[in-house]
């Protein structure tokens, strides 16, 4: 009976210690081999990236301003115009019969003024001699001044026909390279349509627009030497954009226009940076990202190793006074090479754990394997 009692109780024994092997436990209180290191805020050099659209220097849409039907196009999609070269041209019949009907008009006020003239001219020295009373004289004077008003009316109709008639020769009234042709010759066209003949851009120059927050826009602004906005932009240092393919473009661009207001749905305000194109290599419509660079002053940096992202939050395992390892979120405020910049979440002299995160649960207890002060 008692050796059964004692193989009972050995059964037990192996049971009870095979189910405290499947949850093991940090029983003994054993710290973990961790690198630490202490934070502390210094100067940075802080990169951001943007989305970005690119735009000519000038956008124009090419219009008719007459009606008519479309009767010859002398350029191609894509191809390179000067200012004042001919790019369309609108059947122009019906507007050199304005304009001889209106300078015949023209002619005829011009007769009549000459008659008036003679009128008021033979009359003069009548009334002058007492011959004819003074209200005759008044009245070819009145038909005078009525013939002159004809001929500047005539003038003027004379005017506008010439004005419609260099309407029907559309010219480029700038540089730079047409877009798509959305008209094709023999069709009917108005000032009225809805899609204007092409597009033209001046590429030049362009301008990439991109937009920032309120809080990034307060930290560049603070970041930036000058009194004055307008003396920031001009101390600005020089930006980079990012093209398609992750390549980028060769030439680097000016900050030189901010958005008056912000939006309002968004909190966000538009900045305006420009490049020089002079090779075309970027056109409207173009996207990529505005890649910035400032001295941010006392900030704290830390590696990028360092931090578990977790439901679309940042953490760090925070070592308190106790040795004891515990999840702090903090929030970024930007990049600098492998560092991220901490704007909230963390302090001065503060102790982080950089490697070994992976051991760590919270409330463990922690050893510095490696304990320095942060650099950047």
């Amino acid at each position: 009976m008692t050796s059964k009692l004692y193989l009972y109780l050995a059964i037990i024994t192996v049971w009870l210690s095979a189910c405290t092997s499947n949850h093991p436990e940090n029983t003994t209180g054993a710290a973990v081999s961790v690198s630490i290191i202490t934070v502390s805020a210094n100067d940075a050099n802080v990169y951001k990236e943007y989305p970005a659209t690119v735009e000519g220097e000038t956008d124009v849409q090419i219009r008719t301003q007459v009606n008519g039907i479309l009767e010859k196009i002398y350029v191609d999609e894509g191809a390179y115009v000067t200012k004042g070269q001919l790019l369309f041209k609108v059947n122009d019949q019906e507007y050199k019969e304005q304009l001889n009907n209106a300078s015949a008009e023209l002619l005829a006020a011009k007769a009549a003024v000459s008659n008036a003239q003679l009128e008021v001219e033979k009359v003069k020295p009548l009334v002058e001699s007492k011959v004819v009373a003074a209200t005759q004289l008044q009245t070819v004077q009145s038909n005078y001044d009525m013939a002159v008003a004809r001929e500047k009316q005539a003038a003027a109709r004379v005017a506008d026909a010439n004005i419609k008639l260099a309407y029907t020769n559309i010219k480029a009234p700038v540089n730079g390279y047409i877009g798509r042709l959305n008209k094709k010759a023999g069709t009917l066209v108005a000032p009225s349509d809805a899609d204007a003949l092409t597009g033209l851009s001046a590429i030049d120059m362009v301008h990439v627009y991109f937009s920032i927050g309120e809080q990034e826009f307060v930290t560049l602004k603070n970041a930036l030497r000058g009194a004055t906005l307008t003396e920031k932009l001009n101390q600005a240092p020089p930006v980079s954009l990012q093209v398609a393919g992750d390549s980028v473009y060769p030439q680097q661009g000016k900050i030189d226009m901010v958005n008056g207001s912000f939006e309002k749905n968004s909190g966000a305000i538009t900045l305006r940076a420009s490049f020089p194109n002079a090779q075309g290599l970027l056109r409207s419509g173009n996207t990529g990202k505005i890649k910035l660079s400032f001295i941010q002053e006392a900030v704290i940096a830390i590696p990028q190793t360092a931090t578990l992202e977790i439901q679309d939050k940042i953490f760090v395992y925070a070592v308190n006074d106790s040795s004891k390892a515990y999840k702090r979120s903090i929030i970024i405020s930007g990049k600098s090479d492998n560092n991220y910049l901490i704007r909230e979440g963390l302090h001065s002299g503060d102790k982080i754990v950089i490697s070994g995160m992976e051991l760590l649960q919270d409330g463990m207890l922690v050893q510095p394997a490696k304990s320095v002060a942060s650099k950047q």
